[in-house]
């Protein structure tokens, strides 16, 4: 019965690690839970506090997202930089063989109109004038590209802040349930020790302490298999702090249960605002207008000025071969006649891509609605089991103490006292699970309202 109670309590476990593997974040001052408001290391141990902020500061994850805004927000000084002017600097040298040559009448000189050897070295300078607003639709895309990176720093931190916290929470559970099962442990072999003298003296069988025997080694198993689950924790943790998977991060702090009030249309109110889902949601609605916006104006003219200085050879006489200085001007309309329907089918997926927009962001907001919900009720419920547990605590260690004096007056059986150890650190076990439970809801709940846990 322990081992399934344990299979149990892991699958409740997987559970809060699935919720809490999708998290969110505000700007405002965090608000933890007490549990959690320890901040840095203390003594060779970290803290919540400690081991986000260590997490944070290591994780790799977040450089790949720190650097993809840098790309992003360079792609938006390039399409910046089209409305400044570009000037090219350019030297030419050319080899033309055979050239034009006209003898002349009388003499042996000949005519060459255009010399073997041609240089031409010169400045280009050219501004666009105006692309009809096409330049500055597309810096706006980009600045929309940047804010969407930047906002997913944000959710990026937060997904890690919070998976941080799981594996935290997790490995003090695991601590805790060991020292239930080393609880129980202790007490069975207490009985085992009185029972041995019972055997002794001729009261009691052998058969009754090699059953105690059994549980023990039962208990022993099911330490065996927490021990296990806490090594693979520590190995997880090591991970996000991206160190060795052997090292063993030292962990401070216990499981505590800390109620606390929730209004369940304040944390609405509060996801609403604060969820990044929503900011990443609007940022992709606005970015694929402002993609409309470019392809409308993709197909109007444009109207630029250039200007040439420099110097080249090949002037007609006297010398052809002499570098003189000369200067070119132009002025340019470009204006697109034809594409064969390319903007109007383009138009077209740019407004699909609009509604579609639209409609992650509604579906977004309802999905955070629910979230909001389903963490209220978790922690609810996890309250509920917590006062539960507690009246099973009370009633087993009762239940154990009449069972251990019943079987010393002769009038009850061993099992029964095996039964009554059994349901008592299950009780124990089922205390701690709430309390993880809780402790887990209280973060998934900060998680569905946007706020962040780390300072």
């Amino acid at each position: 019965m322990l081992s399934r109670y344990h299979l149990m309590g892991f699958a409740g476990l997987s559970l809060f690690g699935g919720l809490l593997a999708h998290p969110a974040l505000a700007q405002n001052q965090p608000s933890v839970p007490a549990a959690a408001q320890s901040i840095g290391l203390v003594s060779d141990s970290l803290t919540l506090g400690g081991t986000l902020q260590a997490v944070l500061d290591a994780n790799p994850s977040l450089t790949n997202l720190t650097e993809l805004s840098n790309a992003a927000s360079s792609r938006l000084t390039q399409t910046q930089s089209g409305f400044l002017p570009q000037i090219t600097g350019t030297a030419t040298y050319t080899r033309i063989d055979p050239v034009v040559k006209i003898a002349l009448p009388g003499s042996t000189e000949q005519l060459q109109f255009a010399p073997n050897n041609n240089y031409d070295f010169h400045v280009t300078a050219q501004y666009l004038l105006t692309d009809f607003g096409k330049n500055a639709a597309s810096v706006r895309l980009a600045e929309s590209q940047v804010k969407t990176a930047q906002d997913n720093i944000i959710v990026g931190r937060r997904d890690l802040a919070f998976s941080a916290a799981q594996v935290y929470y997790n490995i003090l559970f695991m601590r805790e349930s060991i020292r239930v099962q080393d609880q129980q442990i202790a007490s069975l072999q207490a009985h085992r020790n009185e029972m041995q003298k019972r055997v002794e003296a001729g009261v009691s069988t052998r058969f009754d302490v090699t059953t105690t025997d059994v549980r023990i080694t039962q208990a022993e198993n099911t330490k065996l298999d927490l021990q296990n689950q806490l090594r693979n924790q520590q190995v997880q943790l090591a991970r996000f702090l991206h160190k060795p998977s052997q090292v063993d991060v030292p962990v401070k702090g216990r499981l505590t249960y800390e109620p606390q009030p929730v209004s369940l249309e304040a944390e609405l109110t509060k996801a609403a605002e604060n969820r990044p889902e929503v900011k990443l949601a609007r940022d992709a609605e606005q970015t694929a207008a402002l993609q409309a916006k470019v392809v409308e104006k993709s197909d109007l003219p444009t109207l630029g000025i250039g200007a040439q200085a420099g110097g080249k050879n090949g002037y007609i006489l006297p010398d052809i071969d002499r570098i003189r200085f000369n200067t070119v001007g132009v002025a340019q309309l470009s204006v697109p006649i034809y594409d064969g329907g390319r903007n109007k089918k383009q138009r077209v997926e740019a407004q699909a891509n609009v509604r579609a927009a639209s409609a992650r962001t509604q579906d977004t907001q309802e999905q955070i609605r629910a979230d909001v919900r389903q963490a209220v009720n978790n922690m609810e419920f996890s309250q509920a089991r917590y006062e539960n547990a507690l009246q099973q605590v009370r009633q087993a260690t009762e239940a154990l103490t009449k069972a251990k004096s019943r079987y010393s007056n002769g009038v009850g059986s061993n099992l029964d006292v095996l039964d009554a150890e059994t349901q008592l650190a299950q009780s124990r076990l089922a205390r701690a699970q709430a309390v993880y439970n809780y402790t887990l809801g209280q973060y998934q709940l900060r998680r569905a309202t946007g706020e962040q846990i780390w300072q």
